[in-house]
C-alpha cells in the first residue's frame, strides 16, 4: 500500500476507520452545525435559573444470608453547574455512615445489616440543584489548571489506557489540527461517527475503551461511548473525565431520550464528560447522547448526525448539557469500603454486598431499588 496527504497508511481496523473518516468527512464548523439545525427542532441550553431537586433512592434486598453492605452514591458536585445539598436517610441498617473515596472525593452511603435483619432496607434522600451549561465558543475566557489537575485528569485508569492503540487513534484523528479546541471536536466528531448506541448493552456498559479500539465493535451505551472519548483526550494531553450520575426530569426541548421519567427513574442513569480547554476552561461534551438520538429518538435508526433531528443535539452536547440532570462523581476504580469484590469501574449504580459476593444492581429479583425524583422548584 502506498500513501499520500489524503490517504494515510491505516493497517488495524480501528486505524482503518480513523483514516475513511479523515478521507471522507469533512471537518465541521460552527457555522454548518448553525446551518443544518435552522430547519430541525431546538435544543439550546442556558445556563439561566438553576433548579432544585430531591432524589429519592429505596433498596431492599431479597434472599437475605447473613451479614448485608449496601452502598448508594451520593451527590458529590458542587461547581457552575451543580450544588449538592444535604442528604438524609432511614431504615434498618445496624450502621450507616457516610464516607468518600479517598481518590476522587466521590461521596457515598455505606450501610451494615447484621445477620438477624430479616429484610434489609434503605432508604436515601438527596437535595441537589442544577442549570443548564452552555459556552459561548466566540468569547474564550483564558483558564488554567494547577499540575496536579492536569496530571490527574490525564492519567490512565485500568479501563482506560492512554498509549498504545488509543494513543495512536487519538494522534491520527486530531492529525493537523492545532488548537486544544479543533483537537477536541476532531475527536468529538470522529466519536459520534464511528460509535453506536446499542440497545442490548447491559446497563450504562463497561467503558472498556481498548477493547473497543481493537475489536473494532463501536455499539455501546453512555459507560463505553464517552468514556471512549475521554480517554482518546486525555491520550493527546487534553484534561478529561467522564461525570457519572443520573436523569431527573423530561427534557425541556422535547427529546424523549435526553429525559428521565421522575415517577420511575431506576434505569435513567447516565454519565456526561467534561474537558479543560484553556481558552475555555470545563467545558461539558455528551456525544453518548448524540448517538442516542440518532438511534433511538425515532422509528428511523439515523446514520448522519446533520439529519434535522438529530443536528441541534449534535451541535448542543459540544459545549453544553441541559440540567435536567444531577452528577453523582467523577470517580474511577473505586474501591467500596468494606468490600470483599472488585474495584468499580465508576460508581453510578446502588451497590450490595451478602456472603456469597457482590449482588447485580441489575437484578430486581435479588436486588431490588427504586429511585425517583421531586422538582421542588427554580431558585
Amino acid at each position: 500500500m502506498t500513501s499520500n496527504a489524503s490517504t494515510p497508511v491505516c493497517p488495524s481496523l480501528a486505524r482503518r476507520r480513523v483514516c475513511a473518516w479523515l478521507a471522507g468527512t469533512p471537518v465541521l464548523t460552527a457555522p454548518s452545525w448553525v446551518a443544518a439545525a435552522s430547519a430541525a427542532r431546538r435544543f439550546e441550553p442556558r445556563p439561566l435559573a438553576w433548579r432544585e431537586f430531591e432524589l429519592t433512592t429505596r433498596v431492599e434486598v431479597h434472599s437475605h444470608e447473613g451479614p448485608t453492605r449496601v452502598w448508594l452514591p451520593v451527590p458529590s458536585i458542587d461547581s457552575g453547574y451543580q450544588q449538592s445539598l444535604e442528604s438524609r436517610w432511614s431504615g434498618n441498617a445496624s450502621r450507616v455512615r457516610l464516607t468518600s473515596d479517598a481518590a476522587y472525593g466521590a461521596r457515598m452511603l455505606v450501610a451494615e445489616f447484621d445477620a438477624h435483619v430479616v429484610r434489609p432496607t434503605l432508604e436515601l434522600t438527596s437535595r441537589v440543584r442544577t442549570r443548564d451549561r452552555a459556552t459561548d465558543w466566540s468569547r474564550p475566557t483564558p483558564a488554567r489548571l494547577d499540575p496536579a489537575a492536569q496530571r490527574a485528569w490525564t492519567q490512565p485508569t485500568e479501563l482506560m489506557p492512554t498509549d498504545g492503540i488509543v494513543l495512536e487513534t487519538a494522534r491520527e484523528v486530531t492529525r493537523g489540527a492545532r488548537t486544544d479546541v479543533e483537537k477536541v471536536r476532531r475527536l468529538y466528531e470522529w466519536v459520534v461517527r464511528t460509535t453506536y448506541r446499542e440497545p442490548q448493552v447491559r446497563g450504562c456498559g463497561v467503558g472498556d475503551i481498548k477493547a473497543m479500539l481493537e475489536t473494532g465493535n463501536f455499539g455501546g451505551k453512555c459507560g463505553d461511548i464517552n468514556a471512549l472519548f475521554v480517554g482518546l483526550c486525555r491520550a493527546i494531553g487534553v484534561p478529561a473525565r467522564d461525570v457519572y450520575g443520573i436523569r431527573l426530569a423530561p427534557s425541556a426541548f422535547g427529546y424523549r431520550e435526553l429525559g428521565g421519567n421522575p415517577a420511575n427513574l431506576k434505569s435513567a442513569q447516565h454519565c456526561r464528560a467534561e474537558v479543560f480547554l484553556r481558552e475555555f476552561g470545563w467545558v461539558a461534551m455528551d456525544p453518548a447522547d448524540v448517538g442516542k438520538v440518532m438511534r433511538l429518538e425515532s422509528a428511523e435508526w439515523i446514520k448522519d448526525p446533520q439529519h434535522p433531528l438529530v443536528a441541534p443535539v449534535y451541535r448542543g452536547l459540544f459545549g453544553g448539557w441541559e440540567g435536567n440532570w444531577l452528577g453523582f462523581n467523577m470517580a474511577h476504580d473505586v474501591a467500596l469500603p468494606g468490600s470483599s469484590g472488585p474495584r468499580l469501574g465508576f460508581f453510578m449504580y446502588p451497590q450490595g454486598e451478602g456472603p456469597g459476593g457482590r449482588f447485580d444492581p441489575l437484578d430486581p429479583d435479588r436486588f431490588k431499588y427504586t429511585i425517583t425524583a421531586r422538582e421542588i422548584g427554580a431558585v
